[in-house]
């Protein structure tokens, strides 16, 4: 049985366990969590070592490359409503755009069967363009789910599809060495006891919205996809802006909850109430999460090294799939935003939106294929490397170094067009022995002469540029 579908459900879930009915139904962890804050929960946020801390977050740190995953209901109505396009940009926002009542909005979820979904397709794109780790929308603000949850029927499990599709796509992932990765909305327009009312949402007619009860239904579901799904590298948490029902005291309280189930996972700062709008980093300290999450941009320099974060973005305008949007970015542009934030110590979350029926438009498969085509030949410039010891150059491109397990430290020196009469100078990297610099997009070539004078370092390029998305240079500083 299904706890959310209940008229008032957490309401009774009070009475039953004050009337010392767990043993009867068998929800005794929906009582405990009913308070939210009951049950001790070990405090992970700030007791680990610098050492500890960056074990954990080694595998983040190096990964460098991502899937974001939007998929729900919203791909169904795909931007438009009664037939008339929603006039914003995020397709998954439609509901509240559209001022779309809970009940006509949960009718979707008769007409959501992907069919033609093949989490093996997905992952081996992944894994081919690139990707080391994937997160998808296991719950997005409309509060539909994409697992079999026991605690509520507004899930994949009853739509005509009726399968879970989170296990066969973290099955896909690890087979395809990506780790697999949960987002989950704090928000939720669905849930009767969500904390702040709107008309339109399914707590309109609850005269009392109770946050606690929520929170204890947020829990768990997580406990269910902490502990049935294996491994899970990241929860990506979203949706905590609204003050009115989500504060810090809850986000350090459900960062330690995730941390509980999974004590290696990492969890994000939207965990947590101290996010600075759409640049993602946080106001200040002691705000929980492991990494800062920028939206749709690139920070224009990087961070001190240990501070993690990750540019979440999108390959056209939408996060969820939208068929009026079409405007794709080029795959030259997706490989210079990832090498732009590889080069300030960053990662690339890239954003597909797959359709109702389980496949990815035409347009995204051509751009992950083509970004794993340069990513064959340059991915030793992209994984484990750290940031630009010079911050952006003066020519058109980036730098990334990696330090090397013989002593030497090797700079990439990524080049976007090149500059009138060839020559590509990095100032303030002179002083070390240095040999020839090399291409790494044509390892064949022959190297080029390296000067090092006036407290720089120069070589010329001769000739067209070997790629046109990124062109990339090796040099390897001895001592």
């Amino acid at each position: 049985m299904r706890w959310e579908g209940m008229t008032n459900s957490f309401s009774f879930l009070k009475w039953a366990c004050s009337a010392s009915l767990v043993t009867v139904f068998s929800f005794s962890s929906l009582c405990a969590e009913d308070g939210w804050k009951s049950v001790k929960t070990k405090e992970f946020f700030g007791k680990e070592t610098a050492q500890e801390r960056g074990k954990r977050m080694e595998w983040f740190g190096d990964a460098r490359f991502g899937m974001f995953i939007h998929w729900g209901l919203y791909s169904v109505p795909a931007g438009d409503w009664k037939g008339e396009p929603v006039k914003r940009n995020n397709a998954e926002w439609i509901q509240s755009h559209a001022q779309i009542p809970s009940a006509d909005y949960s009718e979707l979820i008769h007409q959501f069967n992907p069919t033609k979904y093949d989490p093996e397709k997905w992952m081996e794109l992944a894994a081919f363009a690139g990707m080391k780790y994937v997160v998808i929308t296991s719950k997005h603000h409309e509060g539909f789910c994409l697992w079999d949850s026991k605690y509520t029927d507004f899930d994949v499990a009853s739509t005509p599809y009726g399968k879970d599709l989170l296990k066969p796509l973290a099955e896909a992932a690890r087979k395809n060495g990506l780790k697999m990765c949960w987002y989950h909305s704090i928000l939720d327009w669905h849930h009767p006891d969500y904390g702040f009312k709107k008309s339109w949402r399914g707590n309109a007619s609850n005269p009392s919205p109770d946050m606690d009860a929520y929170t204890g239904y947020m829990k768990n579901q997580l406990a269910e996809l902490l502990t049935n799904y294996g491994d899970i590298g990241t929860v990506w948490f979203d949706g905590e802006w609204e003050k009115e029902a989500w504060t810090h005291e809850r986000g350090l309280d459900l960062y330690n909850y995730c941390r509980s189930l999974q004590p290696n996972t990492l969890v994000n700062n939207r965990v947590d109430t101290g996010r600075k709008g759409m640049d993602g980093m946080n106001k200040s300290a002691g705000f929980a999460g492991d990494f800062s999450t920028p939206e749709q941009q690139i920070p224009e320099t990087g961070f001190p090294e240990g501070v993690y974060w990750e540019s979440c973005m999108t390959i056209n305008d939408s996060w969820g799939y939208k068929t009026r949007d079409t405007d794709w970015k080029s795959t030259t542009t997706l490989i210079r935003n990832l090498v732009d934030v590889s080069s300030k110590g960053g990662n690339y979350l890239l954003n597909v939106g797959p359709k109702p029926d389980g496949t990815f438009p035409e347009a995204i498969v051509e751009r992950l294929k083509g970004m794993g085509e340069w990513m064959r030949v340059h991915s030793s410039a992209i994984y484990g490397t750290k940031a630009s010891p010079i911050g952006k150059p003066e020519f058109d491109g980036r730098l990334t170094i990696k330090e090397n397990a013989d002593g030497t430290l090797t700079i990439h020196v990524f080049v976007f067009n090149k500059p009138e009469g060839g020559k590509i100078v990095l100032k303030g990297l002179a002083g070390a022995p240095v040999g020839n610099v090399r291409s790494l997009t044509e390892p064949k070539a022959q190297p080029l002469s390296l000067s090092a004078d006036d407290g720089s370092l120069s070589f010329v390029i001769d000739g067209e540029l070997p790629n046109k998305h990124a062109s990339v240079y090796k040099i390897v500083l001895k001592g």
